[in-house]
């Protein structure tokens, strides 16, 4: 599914706050959305980590970072408290943002199958539109590309 130029889908989910974020209010924004699989997971904690370092020149860019995982709220403050992450994460519970970005999918782990988050990023302009998309993140180094990205725009 490939999302590039076109608007981005919209969602409702809540923060860890508990507090209810939709995609439509943030125009005016730019938005860095970037969907991982699980909480407190090795590559998911650097990838956060990573993102957090960057908050304050994300912030200085007009862009405001959101993670976004299947993860409750709970999960969320916990992970945030133990790691003194700066991002705003959402609980994706039913998987809606995730099918609406095309980032639900099959995946495969010891020659089972199983459904799961694919790690993706999306930068989504001003106006609402998706103006990159990375799929199958590898997560060092990534908040950085990120972050050239969002100065080009």
């Amino acid at each position: 599914m490939d999302l590039d130029g076109k608007n981005a889908p919209n969602f409702k989910l809540a923060n860890d706050l508990g507090e209810i974020v939709q995609l439509s209010k943030l125009k005016g924004q730019t938005v860095v959305l970037y969907f991982y699989p699980k909480d407190d997971t090795s590559g998911c904690t650097a990838e956060a980590k990573d993102f957090s370092c960057l908050a304050q020149e994300f912030a200085e860019q007009d862009a405001v970072v959101i993670g976004v995982s299947p993860d409750s709220t709970k999960s969320h403050q916990k992970f945030k408290t133990k790691h003194e992450l700066s991002v705003m994460l959402l609980a994706d519970e039913d998987k809606a943002a995730a099918e609406a970005y095309g980032v639900w999918v099959e995946k495969s782990m010891y020659g089972k199958k199983y459904m799961g988050v694919e790690r993706s990023t999306f930068l989504i302009d001003k106006k609402g539109r998706v103006a990159r998309s990375w799929r199958k993140v590898k997560v060092p180094g990534h908040a950085e590309e990120v972050m050239a990205a969002v100065k080009a725009l």
